[in-house]
């Protein structure tokens, strides 16, 4: 019996916090153009599975590199990202060269194949930049 009310605390003070989250966010939205990349040296660099940001990239899991023109417009190194497409949620882990505007590369660790037969598109991005009091809350 104190182990169920316990848990239903912890599930309570969850959704609470997931309810202020929401609240508290600013969306934003922008049209991009997609690209893929690999952890590859003549793709990224001599140490192709660390980025710029200094994470270490692990095939598998939901990153993305973005333009520098984004990171000036809040999506930041750990913002999570939904991309028109996909049913799961990215993380800003890498910035592109400074060359590029609206682009944003999605990591595809190993898989040159599926990085290549995604190509280029242009696709929808969405993201949430917390207001400054309410992540010191």
């Amino acid at each position: 019996m104190r182990h169920n009310i316990l848990v239903l605390v912890l599930l309570l003070l969850v959704f609470y916090s997931c309810i202020n989250s929401v609240e508290d966010c600013n969306s934003h939205s922008f049209e991009v153009t997609a690209t893929a990349y690999n952890s590859l040296a003549y793709q990224t660099s001599s140490n192709p599975h660390i980025t710029a940001f200094g994470d270490s990239l692990k095939p598998g899991l939901r990153y993305i590199a973005v333009s520098r023109d984004l990171l000036d417009s809040g999506l930041v190194h750990n913002t999570k990202v939904t991309i028109e497409g996909f049913d799961s949620l990215f993380i800003v882990k890498d910035k592109m060269n400074k060359r590029w505007r609206k682009r944003i590369d999605i990591y595809m660790g190993l898989d040159v194949k599926k990085a290549k037969k995604w190509g280029k598109k242009k696709v929808n991005i969405e993201f949430c930049i917390q207001p400054k009091d309410s992540i010191s809350n």
